[in-house]
């Protein structure tokens, strides 16, 4: 205060000093308040009085009021520098904050890293020259898609045999199958064969939240395949990115993130020469969703459907991944790859290790047949559930309901071997169950095979029935598969007698299991007469396996009451029970 004397008071004091008449001037600012008391005046106009200081109370409106009311003398403080720091910081720090929180989301959707640098750019990653980890002698089961691809590696490493004669090799290959056959697995093989350099990416990786950047990805993953060709650029899950465009919404000529990546894929997969030496690998296991834009010749010029193995691809399967696991002597694997109808490469591998740890859970020198029973077991049911205690009504009923389905599945077509009864809780509902392997691939199933699982099916309701006279709630599974089962009987594969053959469902899945078809518009008759159809179907197995139980009651009490002391039916035993049915039962099920 240009050399006056200060102190510094507390506002209580202040306040006080006012209502007691002692102050006779203040200066009020928004962070202190300097005030002079009348004691301090003094006549010499050379010499400044003491001066008090003190902090004023935030909201306190009453002072100015409290100030005139005692005739005290007031002004305002001119504003401090630190008060236009703090205006100017209020309009600088709101937008770095922003810009930083920017950049901050920039290097998180670039896997960390200068965000400035590496917005836009591809985020493949690359191998080296034959450095995939994976060969063709890694892949079985898939000969013909093999086959194929050789032409590829082929091409790759004696490039000038084909362009000699005018040949163009295809841009881009398509491999399409269900999840878990080995697509990914075959991209790489076919780069390490080859030994050229592997681009590796998934669909999902190109869209990110800003508008784009996918392009940008899109644009840099080709430039940086050009200056590496020959090579190869994989692309795994297209339908993640190359989704027809028909079905964004409802919006033709839409603008999102998805579309404007797409479009610039097209146009790069125009963009190169036939023969520059980049060839597209793409794979997928829903090709019915992809935009027909993409599938033309000159961009997806070979589809090749890696499909589920047949008995002798699992066994080569099981080869490989068994060749470094110690398997005893009474394994065959041929006998395993005949129990695994079905199975993918991966779910074999899976299978394969669970075997092997199951076997060294339990201290053996090598893997056993049982341990692969017990692992065939876990994959298709789930482990078994010892902790969960049924009643002596409820495991009654289960071992009941689980012999009806064995009793009815031995007399029906394509039901499959009964191989196992049981009654010890599995998985996450399963409370028994009655394990049934085909004897052979299948490939398409008759009108009277359809019909003997939906039997089969209502077995173990039908034997609660039979016993009981009442039913539990151990057959909704059952129910719902054979209401399924009879629907799409009808509505998918025409084999109504009444309705004829006439699909009134679109399939628009190839490959994934568990998604619903949508039904088509039909009018309230013919969906009423669907309904009726199914229901009659339905009704038919059930009367079936009720008669086939009445016949066999004896049978059923008996291998049901023995059921109930071993808890597991297995081996000789139970085809001596199954055997005893099929020998009574001469006369043929009629449809």
């Amino acid at each position: 205060m240009r050399g006056t004397d200060e102190a510094t008071v507390s506002y209580s004091q202040f306040i006080n000093q006012i209502e007691a008449g002692k102050v006779a001037s203040a200066k009020l600012g928004s962070d202190r308040i300097i005030y002079v008391l009348k004691s301090e005046e003094t006549e010499d106009r050379s010499k400044q009085p003491k001066e008090y200081i003190t902090i004023p109370v935030i909201g306190d409106s009453e002072l100015p009021g409290l100030l005139r009311e005692h005739k005290v003398e007031f002004s305002a403080l001119p504003p401090s520098n630190a008060g236009w720091i703090g205006t100017l910081l209020s309009w600088i720090v709101p937008p770095l904050i922003f810009v930083g929180l920017w950049g901050w989301l920039m290097a998180r959707s670039q896997g960390g890293g200068a965000a400035a640098l590496t917005v836009g750019k591809s985020r493949a990653r690359i191998y080296s020259e034959g450095d995939t980890g994976a060969t063709f002698d890694d892949v079985a089961g898939v000969d013909e898609a093999k086959a194929e691809l050789q032409e590829i590696v082929d091409f790759l490493q004696h490039t000038a045999k084909y362009t000699r004669l005018g040949a163009k090799i295809p841009k881009g290959v398509l491999l399409v199958g269900p999840p878990g056959t080995g697509k990914t697995l075959l991209a790489k093989a076919i780069a390490t064969e080859a030994g050229v350099p592997f681009f590796s990416i998934s669909g999902s990786e190109f869209i990110e939240l800003f508008v784009g950047i996918g392009a940008s990805r899109v644009r840099d993953l080709f430039e940086q395949a050009k200056r590496q060709a020959p090579c190869i650029v994989f692309i795994d899950e297209l339908d993640a990115l190359g989704k027809s465009r028909a079905n964004a919404g409802g919006i033709i000529g839409g603008n999102d993130e998805r579309e404007q990546t797409l479009n610039q894929l097209l146009a790069e997969m125009d963009g190169f020469d036939t023969n520059a030496g980049v060839i597209l690998i793409a794979a997928t296991n829903r090709p019915e969703v992809l935009d027909p834009a993409l599938l033309r010749p000159g961009r997806f010029d070979r589809q090749i459907v890696v499909d589920r193995p047949d008995k002798i691809g699992r066994e080569a399967i099981l080869r490989v991944h068994a060749k470094n696991v110690k398997l005893s002597e009474e394994v065959a694997l041929d006998k395993l790859a005949a129990r695994t109808p079905g199975f993918a490469g991966a779910d074999l591998a899976n299978l394969v290790n669970e075997a092997t740890l199951l076997a060294a859970r339990k201290n053996r020198n090598a893997v056993t047949v049982e341990d692969f029973n017990e692992a065939i077991e876990r994959v298709l049911t789930g482990l078994e559930k010892k902790s969960r205690v049924l009643n002596d009504l409820e495991k009654k009923t289960v071992a009941y309901h689980e012999v009806g389905h064995a009793i009815v599945g031995a007399l029906m077509p394509g039901a499959g071997v009964v191989e196992k009864i049981s009654i010890v809780p599995r998985g996450v509902a399963a409370l028994g169950y009655t394990l049934q392997l085909p004897e052979e691939d299948r490939f398409l199933m008759i009108e009277d095979e359809i019909r003997g699982r939906i039997i089969t099916l209502l077995g173990g309701r039908s034997a609660e029935e039979s016993i009981f006279g009442k039913v539990s709630t151990g057959a909704s599974d059952d129910i719902q598969k054979a209401t399924d089962l009879a629907e799409r009987f009808v509505t998918l594969y025409g084999m109504s007698h009444k309705l004829g053959p006439i699909a009134f469902e679109k399939i628009q899945q190839q490959f994934l299991e568990g998604l619903t078809n949508p039904r088509r518009a039909v009018s309230p008759k013919i969906s009423e007469e669907i309904d009726l159809e199914v229901k009659e179907i339905i009704e038919g197995a059930h009367q079936i396996a009720l008669n086939i139980l009445q016949k066999n009651r004896d049978l059923l009490e008996e291998t049901a009451q023995r059921l109930l002391e071993k808890e597991i039916l297995e081996g000789e035993e139970l085809k001596e029970y199954l055997k005893r049915v099929q020998k009574r039962q001469k006369w043929k099920v009629g449809f």
